[in-house]
């Protein structure tokens, strides 16, 4: 298995501090911190609103805050958020339960439950409910992107009028994200319950609850992990109906293989769903230049959500098979 290390988080903590030199208070916005989207736990789920002063576009964009399934409130950066901002798009940061307290499964549904808050209130904040996008990079691009390919059309019968509405999204762009934790970096290699090596193991460390026992149990089930483990990868969810997908990938990434971007790519593709692939050469996993990537994003949530006519950005499209494949 890939051995995932400290200099992954480090990486994408480069890539974040890197942005900081945009200059955020070129964008003009009112933060609104800590409004709460949920609760789990006795706990408050959290997101901070960035509404910009400029005339809203009406379009709102989702951040997913989160490194290695890791998220916390200080992680949030309103630099990344300037091209969006300048735009006139709504953002929500959205902080999830963290890992190591909480696993994938469990993230999943703050994610979710993220999403229907931002349509329900979509009034509130003179947004158009059918206009939301989703980014993040490394773990906050797997979510973004199991929130494109898995977002359902919420539970009728809940008794919260927000678990009511749909939690799909109509745009993602993702950045280096794992998406086949079946064949990760190569067809067959499989990464189940505690695969990810420190600090990631803990946001696969699969648990069940046992009701005679009232414990916590860890799955151990060979079979069971591995339907999690597909039932948690975005490649697994591909449907003609899924929403215009941006991915962009460095060719040198040693912590989330290209192959990961490559058969997402092509999946997408192949099923029929508008979708490019920006492959940054020589760059890992981060880079100090973020910012014209940033604007490739905003491009392509300005052509699928808003439905003007502009390119994403530089179109490196990768177009030879994966090796995963």
């Amino acid at each position: 298995m890939r051995r995932f290390e400290l200099r992954g988080i480090v990486a994408v903590a480069a890539l974040v501090v890197s942005a900081v030199a945009l200059r955020a208070e070129e964008a003009a916005f009112e933060r609104t911190r800590d409004v709460i989207y949920g609760r789990k736990c006795g706990m408050a789920l959290t997101m901070d609103v960035f509404c910009p002063k400029k005339q809203p576009n009406g379009a709102a964009i989702i951040a997913v805050v989160s490194g290695g399934w890791f998220s916390r409130a200080e992680s949030i950066n309103p630099a990344l958020y300037a091209p969006f901002l300048e735009r006139g798009y709504t953002v929500f940061a959205v902080v999830h339960g963290s890992q190591p307290k909480f696993t994938i499964p469990e993230i999943l549904e703050d994610i979710n439950r993220s999403v229907r808050f931002v349509r329900y209130h979509a009034k509130d904040y003179h947004i158009d409910s059918e206009k939301l996008g989703i980014i993040g990079a490394s773990a906050g691009g797997h979510l973004s992107l199991m929130q494109g390919m898995a977002g359902d059309a919420g539970n009728p019968k809940a008794a919260d009028p927000i678990d009511r509405v749909s939690s799909r999204v109509q745009a993602v762009t993702a950045f280096f994200p794992p998406t086949d934790l079946l064949n990760y970096g190569e067809k067959g290699r499989e990464m189940l319950a505690r695969s990810f090596q420190r600090p990631y193991t803990a946001a696969v460390d699969y648990k069940t609850f046992d009701k005679t026992k009232a414990l916590y149990l860890p799955v151990t089930d060979e079979k069971e992990q591995r339907e999690i483990s597909k039932r948690i990868s975005p490649i697994t969810h591909v449907t003609p109906d899924d929403p215009p997908t941006l991915l962009i990938h460095g060719d040198e990434d040693d912590l989330v293989p290209l192959q990961q971007s490559k058969i997402m790519f092509e999946k997408l593709k192949e099923t029929g769903v508008p979708t490019e692939l920006i492959v940054k050469k020589g760059a890992g996993h981060g880079w100090l230049n973020i910012h014209p990537d940033l604007v490739s994003c905003a491009n392509w949530f300005d052509r699928y959500l808003l439905h003007k006519d502009v390119a994403a950005g530089e179109k490196k499209v990768e177009t030879e098979p994966a090796k995963g494949q």
